[in-house]
């Protein structure tokens, strides 16, 4: 049997301890888990910009891409594969064309080509002005979303699918 876990005065210990003891093999080790926070603290400023400045440049550079090499023109980008195999619109269809008209400017030809995407341009926008400014900070950035959201995302995204392909929802067809 191994030593009595007491605090200081002999009371019981404040927290229970884990699976292996008092904290995780890393934080007895090193004094410190995760790779936001290191010995010196949270990374704030410039330092912990690095993640989110480079993912906006990797998503800045592919709408560089699309806006100056034109999808509506054939042998640029692949084709669907469902598409192609099936002749039904997926939710992705048309969403090259969809972020070369908004790089453009032409917000109701992105919307024609494909809503959902030009949401999801707007929706990543704001999730990455979050991130940005959480990581100023030096906090973490966590999005949890409860199951019931995600297979209320699943769900739209399937209504968008099939509404679109048809007749009544050719409006939402690229």
């Amino acid at each position: 049997m191994g030593p009595a876990l007491t605090g200081p005065s002999g009371e019981e210990p404040s927290q229970p301890p884990g699976p292996h003891g008092h904290g995780s093999v890393l934080k007895r080790r090193t004094g410190w888990i995760g790779s936001r926070t290191g010995p010196e603290g949270p990374r704030k400023g410039w330092k912990g910009l690095a993640t989110p400045l480079g993912t906006l440049a990797a998503v800045a550079g592919a709408f560089a891409y699309v806006g100056a090499v034109d999808p509506n023109e054939p042998g640029h980008y692949p084709v669907c594969p469902l598409l192609r195999a099936t002749g039904t619109f997926c939710p992705g269809c048309g969403g090259l064309r969809s972020a070369h008209a908004f790089i453009h400017g032409d917000l109701g030809a992105a919307f024609s080509a494909n809503a959902v995407a030009v949401v999801g341009y707007f929706l990543f926008a704001a999730v990455w002005a979050l991130w940005l400014v959480r990581s100023w900070r030096g906090q973490p950035m966590r999005i949890a979303l409860a199951p019931v959201w995600w297979w209320g995302l699943g769900a739209a995204l399937l209504i968008f699918s099939v509404v679109r392909n048809l007749p009544f929802g050719s409006a939402l067809a690229p």
